[in-house]
């Protein structure tokens, strides 16, 4: 719901603040007053184009800035959070919009900048509009088919949900099918390349850490004499016979033990430096008999050296191909397998989609032919009920026609096309919404659709449990152009049917329409008396343009400028105050 306006610098209009209801909000005043400016303030943050032409002469630019409350719509407040905007904790948000001189535009929502789409995509669900010349409800084939499917009820609308489910899945095996079909050859490459892959690496039966055991055993045997050399010189060092001068370090370690064990009596410390340097010796035996063993087992081994070359260099054609390392390799081979079994599956995969595609073929086909009874039912009623609501809108003798017809194919809404005719008088060829009708009729048909609709909705939910969805804000632009007498009262007592449901905006010219308001705003317009001629927008004769709530007698006043033209006329005034009171209990 639309809880305020404020304009600044927009057409006639200087600074404007316009509150908006529940219920049925009409808006007044002269012609040429300004009230376009306030549908035009609208459009600008419904996501309009922009046009500079409308900004204020003389001023730099034109704001617009608008509060809706949107708690009750959880759509509208997720796409806020997800333009980065913030729903303030009273379930609003604002909106605002800017239109500089030059041109260009800026959008806002949420406290957060965003491109003027993202206000066009909330407004779909925020606010209907419909005027002399721009319908933007039910305008289309699509629209005028979900508004049959909304009048139809919750149960139709199951059985639409459940269709397209049924739809969606269809779709999705059909582009997996598709994806199949068209990459069988490659796949069968693919699936190629892997059996080969893999008889390689069955071939040479890689063990894990194979590489690197090799690659170790490789430098062993490729430089056996000079690790024997070293070994040899390590053990005659530890405990070799032939060592120049000091002997051996098993012989220093033992002579060394002898001399403090010869004294450990004199000082007990000494004996534990005899007991360390024992533990020492010891070591260096055992270091020197695997010394001795080493150098026995490390012989020169031209074929096994011969064989470890030739084996590293299989692992390391695997590796070129498969891996870094051998673990590499069995990781891949590992992987393969698994998808060679997944292609190798492909033709039962395939073979199973296409039966679960027929499947979904018969059921869709069945679900199909009950939207198409329903609808047809719906129409007929949708038809009857908008038809009642014409003869009622001076429209006597005009007919609706809901046309279900096949469509060229079936899609995801079913089998059936949609489109609202009028047949303006009998006999007359029934013909599209907006061909054949005038501006001001077009408008009172969309009324009596929307009037028809809403009293459908209200009436399902109130015999069900649930609650249905919000209806969105309507906006209807001079609905009554044309109209007048007793035809005029019919109007407004349907713009107040339809608003006990939801947020409605008129602009009206009709003191019978007006009457029917639960709030009532006028557009006045003057003309600047004071200021120098360069001040600008408040400059002395400039129009000068602003928007008041009217209530009690100001509210007659206003009727009865409406009515007569002399809001002063003892006539006049009294006839308002019948209208008021008439509109009260007709409703």
């Amino acid at each position: 719901m639309l809880e305020e306006i404020a304009i600044e610098n927009l057409g006639v209009i200087e600074v404007a603040r316009v509150p908006l209801a529940t219920g049925l909000t009409v808006i007044t005043g002269e012609t040429g007053a300004g009230k376009t400016m306030v549908l035009t303030a609208l459009g600008l943050l419904m996501g309009g184009k922009a046009d500079a032409g409308a900004v204020r002469p003389g001023a730099s630019g034109a704001v617009v800035e608008g509060r809706v409350h949107v708690a009750d719509r959880p759509e509208v407040a997720r796409r806020v959070d997800e333009a980065g905007g913030e729903v303030d904790d009273d379930g609003t948000v604002v909106v605002l919009r800017t239109v500089a001189a030059g041109g260009r535009s800026r959008a806002h929502l949420g406290g957060r900048s965003v491109p003027q789409g993202v206000l066009a995509e909330i407004a779909d669900d925020l606010v209907t509009v419909h005027g002399q010349a721009d319908q933007l409800r039910l305008r289309t084939p699509a629209k005028q088919r979900d508004a049959l499917d909304a009048f139809a009820g919750h149960a139709h609308l199951g059985e639409l949900a459940a269709y397209r489910a049924a739809w969606a899945e269809r779709a999705g095996l059909l582009t997996e099918i598709d994806d199949l079909v068209a990459r069988a050859s490659e796949r069968a490459r693919e699936a190629e390349l892997l059996r080969l892959g893999l008889a390689e690496v069955e071939r040479v039966d890689p063990q894990p850490g194979e590489d690197a055991d090799l690659t170790a055993l490789v430098a062993r045997l490729g430089n056996a004499e000079q690790l024997r050399v070293a070994a040899q010189q390590a053990h005659d060092a530890v405990a070799g016979d032939d060592v120049e001068v000091v002997g051996s370090a098993v012989e220093a370690v033992e002579r060394a033990r002898h001399a403090l064990e010869a004294v450990a009596g004199d000082d007990p410390a000494l004996g534990g430096y005899a007991s360390r340097l024992a533990e020492a010796g010891y070591l260096l035996a055992d270091v020197a008999t695997e010394l001795s063993a080493y150098t026995d087992d490390l012989q020169a081994d031209p074929a096994g050296l011969e064989t470890a070359h030739a084996r590293l260099a299989e692992l390391t054609a695997l590796t070129r191909s498969y891996g870094e390392t051998i673990d590499d390799v069995l990781r891949w081979a590992s992987e393969a397998g698994l998808r060679l079994l997944d292609l190798d599956d492909g033709g039962e995969r395939l073979e199973s989609m296409r039966q679960r595609t027929a499947e979904l073929d018969e059921r869709l086909a069945d679900a199909a032919a009950r939207l198409t009874v329903t609808r047809r039912t719906a129409a007929d009623a949708l038809a009857a009920a908008v038809t009642d609501e014409l003869a009622g809108l001076a429209m006597s003798g005009a007919r609706l026609v809901v046309d279900v017809a096949p469509a060229p194919e079936p899609g995801p809404w079913g089998a059936d096309q949609v489109a609202f005719l009028l047949e303006p008088h009998p006999g007359a060829p029934a013909r599209p919404l907006g061909k054949g009708a005038s501006g001001g009729e077009l408008s009172r048909v969309m009324l009596a659709v929307e009037v028809a609709l809403a009293t459908a909705r209200v009436e399902e939910s109130d015999a069900a449990s649930g609650a249905s969805a919000p209806l969105p804000t309507f906006v209807f632009d001079e609905v009554d152009a044309g109209v007048g007498g007793r035809a005029a009262v019919e109007v407004g007592r349907r713009l107040a049917s339809l608003a006990r449901n939801t947020q409605v905006v008129v602009v009206t010219h009709l003191a019978q329409v007006a009457a029917f308001g639960d709030a009532h705003l006028v557009v006045t317009k003057s003309r600047g008396d004071e200021g120098d001629e360069n001040d600008g927008a408040g400059a002395r004769g400039a129009t000068v343009t602003g928007v008041r709530a009217v209530a009690d007698d100001e509210r007659v006043r206003e009727l009865a400028r409406m009515l007569s033209g002399q809001e002063e006329s003892a006539t006049a005034r009294q006839h308002a105050v019948e209208l008021l009171e008439s509109s009260t209990v007709g409703r």
